[in-house]
């Protein structure tokens, strides 16, 4: 070949359609900059199998940016993994169809959801969230480590007091269904810190209702992985009203 070429991998939201018409409007740009007579040429995959056919050709799981594509399977209490040409098929399914209907889990920590239930209820109507699953809990120490992060479990010192304010008293665990809900949750709460929270807005909920970085008011699961994760050890009997396709094929 006479010059390298660049193969991209793009991934949004009605990625075919955004792109084609990203490509249409550079046209003209392209050929009023040109003065030697050798356009910038573009190949765009047309379909979601051409796109799998071209992307398994010049790529592997680990050239993507965004890291491994973590679907998995459960059946018959047996987990499995796709592999990666299964997973990424997966997604690109879910990206063309467009935002899926999503599950994920709040808990709303002890000493906060006594006194602001009806306030944190609302908010979550506003943000057309459902809640699908909603219960008591008593957390038991081993279950609340589980809900930390890496970082904190690095510090003997405040990992105890996490686990010791998580397990003093009832906490109130919801699992919530809107599209793109694990990303939408995680803005509305913020920065786990709430002094971090209060200096970016004022708003959000962990700058309304958190006192420190312990007592911050709320967990929510940080991944759709994780929100799967939480499901399964909060909600071992199932939800009330869960139509998540995404969810389904967790439990195939």
């Amino acid at each position: 070949m006479s010059s390298p070429v660049l193969v991209c991998a793009l991934r949004r939201i009605n990625a075919f359609t955004v792109l084609a018409d990203a490509l249409k409007r550079l046209t003209p740009c392209r050929e009023k900059r040109s003065t030697s007579g050798s356009l910038l040429q573009t190949v765009m995959a047309l379909t979601p199998e051409v796109t799998f056919r071209q992307a398994i050709l010049f790529f592997t799981e680990m050239d993507f940016v965004t890291g491994k594509m973590c679907f998995y399977l459960n059946k018959s209490c047996c987990t499995f993994y796709l592999c990666f040409e299964e997973r990424l098929w997966v997604s690109l399914v879910c990206f063309v169809t467009g935002a899926q209907i999503l599950c994920t889990v709040l808990l709303i920590k002890p000493g906060v959801w006594s006194h602001s239930l009806a306030k944190i209820l609302r908010k979550l109507d506003l943000e057309k969230f459902t809640v699908v699953g909603m219960k008591h809990i008593n957390l038991e120490p081993d279950v609340a480590s589980r809900l930390l992060s890496s970082e904190v479990k690095q510090d003997p010192a405040v990992l105890e007091a996490h686990c010791t304010y998580l397990t003093s008293g009832t906490a109130l665990v919801l699992c919530l269904q809107r599209p793109n809900a694990v990303k939408k949750l995680i803005d509305l709460l913020g920065p786990e810190d709430p002094k971090l929270a209060q200096a970016l807005d004022s708003f959000l909920w962990r700058a309304q209702y958190g006192i420190s970085t312990v007592q911050n008011g709320f967990y929510g699961s940080k991944s759709y992985q994780i929100a799967v994760r939480d499901m399964k050890l909060f909600f071992p009997e199932g939800l009330c009203h869960a139509e998540c396709q995404t969810l389904e094929e967790e439990e195939v």
